[in-house]
């Protein structure tokens, strides 16, 4: 299968995932920009990329809203809903109560379907949600490459995807249509859970064994 070029990448949030994500699209050879409220943590997350305040303009052709999701509403805020038209924009997050690591979205619907009805244009991907910042930033889980499920109904947008992880040397996972997405909340909501009460380590997580 013919692999798409590896996009530019703009990542906006510079806590624990979106620091190893900065670094994992660096390690693919592409041009990142960081866009934080804390400039200064921003350029400590990744010395390499190109570090702006929230609101600046987005540069990357690959937008990872490496958010909590309560923060969502607030960030975007910052931007009109157009100005994501035709970029592929990546959604990590887990929309859980961490109180009781329920999920806070109802059910069959996703935090990254509320996303794609809200931002014009874009095409929306529900990926690293199921991913520890640890095993994003290391490439590797038991000994093998780290997997990456993604859900899109944008088939481009994750071959866009694909190109980027590979490139960093991890795998991709056609997770299906965005309807998909609901599912890999849950799975987050359980690896969180299972980690959280310490059965599975924050260095650990979900693999795929293939055979």
């Amino acid at each position: 299968m013919a692999t798409s070029a590896v996009p530019s990448v703009t990542v906006i949030g510079a806590g624990a995932v979106g620091s190893a994500v900065a670094q994992l699209a660096l390690k693919a050879g592409t041009s990142v920009q960081i866009l934080a409220c804390d400039t200064a943590k921003a350029s400590e997350a990744a010395a390499a990329a190109t570090v702006a305040a929230l609101g600046a303009p987005v540069t990357g052709d690959v937008v990872v809203l490496a958010l909590p999701y309560p923060a969502f509403d607030e960030v975007l805020s910052a931007y009109p809903a157009d100005a994501f038209a035709g970029k592929v924009v990546v959604d990590p997050s887990n929309p859980i109560d961490f109180a009781t690591l329920d999920l806070v979205v109802a059910p069959g619907s996703s935090a990254a379907a509320g996303l794609a009805g809200r931002l014009t244009g874009a095409r929306v991907v529900k990926a690293f949600n199921t991913n520890f910042a640890a095993t994003l930033a290391s490439g590797v889980l038991a000994g093998s490459p780290v997997t990456v499920y993604a859900a899109s109904d944008d088939d481009s947008a994750k071959a866009s995807l694909r190109a980027l992880v590979e490139a960093a040397g991890l795998r991709l996972v056609d997770a299906g249509a965005l309807k998909r997405a609901s599912e890999l909340e849950a799975m987050g909501a359980l690896q969180i859970g299972l980690a959280v009460t310490e059965q599975v380590a924050w260095t650990g997580g979900f693999a795929v064994v293939a055979r």
